[in-house]
C-alpha cells in the first residue's frame, strides 16, 4: 500500500520527525516498509522561464534555437527538440548544474554546432506526471525565476506491508492513528459532515451484506478534479479518471471506506442486492466478463441487471461517465469471507476487496459517506437526498478483560498498569472501569485479554522487557536425533546435485495411481477431505511421491534435462483398514530422471539416468551397511522393489509407468524411491563403524554359476549374505551371460558370474585355507540354490 507522506500531514503533523524516525516508527510497530521514494522537482536549480524566441536550427530540422528568460539580467540561449510550446509561454527549464536524477547533470555545451546553456524540460524529466508530448506547459500566472520545488511542493512515498489482521491501517487516517499512537502527537479530528438518514427501499436479500446506504445526488457535472486532488491520487501511483470517481478514491485511501458511485440514469427503480442466480454472466469495469455461482453477492436493480459484483467491483455499463447528471452513491459494509471467497474463485481483485476482504470498519460506512457526498457537491455541484439505511451496522464487539497480573508476567514487571491503561486509551479503546475495555469498531483483531497485552508491549516497545536466560540445557532427545539425522540427510542430497521440494499435503483423486506408498494401500486407508477447496486438494496425501512427479513434470515442461528432486515431509493414512486411528509418518522421497549430467563440451550426449543410478544414491546414504532390492509388486510401478539396508527394510522403489510418463511429458525412465524416515534416521544417527585398513592381502576366486533365468539377483544375494563363513570380506557380480537361441546356453538359463575376497585380519593366508573357504561357499549355494558351476 502507497503511503503519501503529505497526506498523512492532513491527519497528523509529522513536522519534526524525519522519513528515517517515521520508517521506524512504523517497522517496529509491525508495519513492514517495503520502500520509500521520494517524488517532486529534484533540483531547485529548475526554475520557470519563458520563451521569448525560438527560431529554426542552422544545421538541424527538429531542433530550435531558444532565446529564454529565467529571470536573468540576460536572456539563455537553449536548443530544444519539443513541438508543443509557443513563444510566449512558460515552461520548467533546467540551469546548469542541476541535477535531474541517476547522475543526469545539466551542463553548457553545443547541440549540432549551436551553444545549448541549460535544458528546457518535459514533466517526467523533472518527476512530475505527463500529461502532454513535449515541454511542461505551466500556469500563465507563474512567476518568471520562480523556483519550481515552490511552486509544486515535493512529496515523500512509503509502500507499506500491512499484516491481514489490521485493516484499521489500510488508509491514511489508519496509518496516520497509529503515528499518533507510537510517536504520542495528537490525531486530528476527524471533519465529518452533518448528514441526514432515512429508511431505504433497498431490499438485502442475500447475508453478504448485513448494511447497505445509498444517496442519490442529481444535479452533477462530471469533469477533471482540481489540482489538490489529482496530486494526491497520482502521489500514490493512481491515475485520476474524473471528479466522481476521483472522490471515491480518495476517500478509500483517506478513510479506508470503499464506495462506488452509479449513473442513476442507468439504474431501474430501485437498488436490490442479491445473490446471484448462478450462471450470471457480469461485465466488470475491467472489461471481463465472469461467470457468477450463487453464493457470489451483486447490486442490481429492479430490472434484473446486476450493476455490480458487491465488494469486489462495479459494471462497466453501469459505471459513471462525463454524460452523467445524477448518480448514486453507494457506502456498504460486506462479511468478509463472502467477498474473499468470491474474489478469490474469480482470481479478481480490486482496492476495494482487499479492504472487504480482510474487515473494513462498520463504523466508517455513514461519515465516509458523507464526506464523499461533500466533496462532491463542492467539486462537482448537485443536491443530495438524505442518505438512504438498509440493514444494521455489525454489533459492538464483546468487551475484553485486561489483567495487570498477565501484563506483569509477560513484560517482567516493565511496564506499569499507568502506561498500559493510557497506551489502550491512545489505541482508542475504553476502559469500562470493571476491568475491562470495550474495543474500536476499526479494531477486530482485538479479541482476547492477551491480544491487549500484545498491542501495549508492541506500542510502548518490546526493548523495555528486561533480557533473562529462563532456558536451561537438556540431555539429546529422540526428537533432536531424528532432527539432526534429517538435516544431515538433506544435505547429503543436496550435495549430490538434489534440489529439495516442499510440495502440497493434500493431492487430487487423480494422483493416486502416481502413489508409491511404504505399505499397500486399500481404498478405506485414504484419509479424504470432508469439504475441500478444490478437487486438487481432496485426500491427504499416503505418499510423497504424487508431489515429486507433478513437480517433476513441471521442471521438464519447461526444459530441464536432468531432473533430481527429494522431500522429506509427514503422509497420512488409516491402518489396518481404516480400524484404526488415523496416523502419519515421516518419508524421504527421491527421484531422479533425465540425463545423468548436464551436456557439456566434453561430453554432448550424456546417458540418461537408470534404476542404478538411483540404487548409487541411496547406497550413499548409508555407506556403511549393504544396500539390496528385493523384487516386489507394488502397482502402477515397473521394476518395483523393497529397499533393504543391512536387515532393515527402509523403502520401496519404482520406475514410473511409461504410459505415464507420456501423459506428464516426462523422461521414459523415471526412477522414484519412498524411504522411512524413521528407520533411515536411526541408522544414520547411529554413525559408522570406523575400522582399520587391512594389514595383510586378501586373495579372490572366481566362480560362474548356470542359474535359472528368471531367477532374481536378490535370491542370490539373499544366500551370499546367510554364509556366515568370516574370511569372506565381500562379492560382487563381474558378468551376466544368456542366449535366447539356446545354442550356448539354454534359453530358460543363464551365467552369471561372481567375484569373492577372502581375507584374514590377523594373518597372510594360505592357498589350502582359501581353498576351503570358497569350497565351503559353493556347498552352500548348492544347498540354497538351483546352481550348476561352469
Amino acid at each position: 500500500m502507497n503511503t503519501s507522506l503529505s497526506w498523512l500531514n492532513d491527519h497528523i503533523d509529522l513536522a519534526e520527525l524525519s522519513t528515517a524516525e517515521i520508517s521506524d516508527l512504523l517497522t517496529f510497530s509491525g508495519i513492514e516498509v517495503e520502500g520509500i521514494e521520494s517524488k517532486g522537482i529534484p533540483s531547485e536549480l529548475i526554475v520557470v522561464a519563458q520563451v521569448k524566441e525560438a527560431q529554426q536550427h542552422p544545421d538541424a530540422d527538429k531542433l530550435k534555437v531558444c532565446m529564454v528568460d529565467a529571470g536573468e539580467p540576460e536572456l539563455r540561449q537553449i536548443v530544444c527538440g519539443a513541438k508543443n510550446y509557443s513563444v510566449g509561454d512558460k515552461v520548467p527549464c533546467a540551469l546548469p548544474g542541476a541535477d535531474l536524477g541517476g547522475g543526469f547533470v545539466i551542463k553548457e555545451g553545443k547541440l549540432r554546432g549551436v551553444a545549448s546553456l541549460g535544458m528546457l524540460c518535459g514533466a517526467s524529466e523533472i518527476g512530475m506526471p505527463d500529461e502532454e508530448d513535449g515541454l511542461m506547459i505551466l500556469p500563465a500566472d507563474s512567476v518568471i525565476g520562480t523556483k519550481l520545488q515552490d511552486l509544486y511542493p515535493s512529496d515523500t512515498v512509503f509502500e507499506l506491508e500491512v499484516t491481514p489482521n489490521r485493516p484499521d491501517s489500510l488508509s491514511h487516517r489508519g496509518v496516520a492513528r497509529e503515528l499518533s499512537v507510537l510517536s504520542k502527537r495528537e490525531l486530528k479530528d476527524l471533519a465529518t459532515p452533518a448528514f441526514e438518514t432515512t429508511s431505504s427501499p433497498v431490499v438485502l436479500s442475500s447475508g453478504t451484506c448485513p448494511y447497505y446506504t445509498s444517496t442519490r445526488i442529481s444535479g452533477v457535472k462530471v469533469g477533471e478534479s482540481p489540482a489538490w486532488l489529482k496530486s494526491k491520487l497520482e502521489a500514490i501511483g493512481l491515475r485520476p479518471i474524473n471528479n466522481v470517481v476521483d472522490i471515491t478514491n480518495y476517500i478509500l485511501h483517506d478513510l479506508g471506506q470503499p464506495l462506488h458511485a452509479f449513473d442513476a440514469a442507468k439504474v431501474t427503480g430501485n437498488l436490490l442486492v442479491r445473490n446471484s442466480p448462478g450462471g450470471e454472466v457480469f461485465k466488470a469495469l475491467d472489461e471481463e466478463d465472469y461467470t457468477l455461482l450463487s453464493e457470489d453477492c451483486v447490486i442490481s436493480d429492479e430490472s434484473g441487471a446486476a450493476l455490480a459484483l458487491a465488494g469486489v467491483m462495479g459494471g462497466l455499463d453501469s459505471g459513471v461517465t462525463e454524460t452523467t447528471t445524477d448518480l448514486i452513491l453507494e457506502s456498504a459494509w460486506f462479511t468478509p469471507s463472502e467477498i474473499r471467497r468470491t474474489s478469490r474463485r474469480l482470481i479478481l481483485t480490486s482496492d476495494s476487496s482487499y479492504r472487504f476482504e480482510r474487515q473494513a470498519d462498520p463504523g466508517m460506512v455513514l461519515p465516509a459517506a458523507a464526506r464523499a457526498i461533500e466533496l462532491i457537491l463542492e467539486l462537482a455541484g448537485g443536491k443530495a437526498e438524505p442518505i438512504e439505511v438498509a440493514g444494521q451496522i455489525p454489533a459492538d464487539f464483546p468487551k475484553v478483560t485486561f489483567s495487570e497480573e498477565q501484563l506483569n508476567q509477560v513484560s517482567a514487571g516493565s511496564i506499569t498498569m499507568e502506561e498500559a491503561t493510557d497506551c489502550l486509551t491512545r489505541l482508542g479503546l475504553s476502559d469500562c472501569g470493571d476491568g475491562s475495555w470495550s474495543i474500536p469498531s476499526n479494531r477486530p483483531d482485538l479479541t482476547r485479554p492477551i491480544d491487549l497485552i500484545e498491542e501495549v508491549v508492541r506500542v510502548i516497545g518490546f526493548d523495555r522487557i528486561p533480557v533473562s536466560t529462563l532456558a536451561h540445557a537438556v540431555p539429546r532427545s529422540a526428537s533432536d536425533k531424528f532432527y539432526d539425522a534429517e538435516l544431515s540427510l538433506k544435505k547429503h542430497l543436496g550435495a549430490l546435485g538434489f534440489y529439495e521440494c516442499q510440495t502440497i499435503k493434500l493431492i487430487a483423486e487423480s494422483q493416486i495411481p502416481d502413489l508409491l506408498p511404504l505399505k499397500p494401500l486399500q481404498d478405506a486407508d485414504f484419509i479424504r477431505v470432508a469439504l475441500p477447496l478444490s478437487e486438487d486438494h481432496s485426500v491427504m496425501r499416503p505418499s510423497l511421491a504424487p508431489g515429486l512427479v507433478a513437480s517433476a513434470a513441471n521442471n521438464a515442461r519447461q526444459g530441464a534435462k536432468a531432473i533430481r528432486l527429494f522431500e522429506a515431509g509427514t503422509c497420512f493414512r488409516h491402518f489396518g483398514g481404516g480400524k484404526k486411528k488415523d496416523n502419519e509418518f515421516p518419508v524421504l522421497a527421491i527421484l531422479q530422471t533425465g540425463q545423468q549430467n548436464p551436456p557439456s563440451w566434453a561430453n554432448t550426449h550424456p546417458a540418461s539416468s537408470d534404476i542404478y543410478d538411483l540404487k548409487a544414491t541411496l547406497q550413499s546414504l548409508a555407506p556403511n551397511l549393504p544396500l539390496t532390492f528385493k523384487a516386489k509388486d507394488l502397482g502402477g510401478y515397473l521394476l518395483t522393489a523393497t529397499v533393504h539396508l543391512g536387515d532393515a527394510n527402509i523403502g520401496v522403489v519404482g520406475r514410473l509407468a511409461p504410459v505415464r510418463c507420456r501423459e506428464l511429458d516426462l523422461p521414459l525412465e523415471t526412477h522414484i524411491a519412498e524411504l522411512d524416515m524413521a528407520k533411515l534416521a536411526k541408522i544414520v544417527s547411529s554413525g559408522a563403524p570406523v575400522t582399520d585398513l587391512p594389514q595383510f592381502p586378501g586373495s579372490s576366486r572366481d566362480v560362474a554359476m548356470e542359474l535359472p533365468l528368471d531367477l532374481a539377483a536378490s535370491e542370490v544375494e539373499s544366500a551370499l549374505a546367510k554364509f556366515k563363513e568370516p574370511l569372506l570380506v565381500s562379492s560382487r557380480c563381474v558378468s551376466l551371460f544368456s542366449d535366447p537361441s539356446g545354442e550356448k546356453i539354454a534359453a530358460d538359463k543363464k551365467s552369471v558370474a561372481y567375484t569373492f575376497l577372502y581375507r584374514a585380519d590377523d594373518k597372510t593366508l594360505k592357498t589350502k585355507e582359501v581353498d576351503a573357504a570358497h569350497q565351503a561357499l559353493l556347498a552352500h549355494l548348492e544347498k540354497s540354490l538351483p546352481v550348476k558351476f561352469r
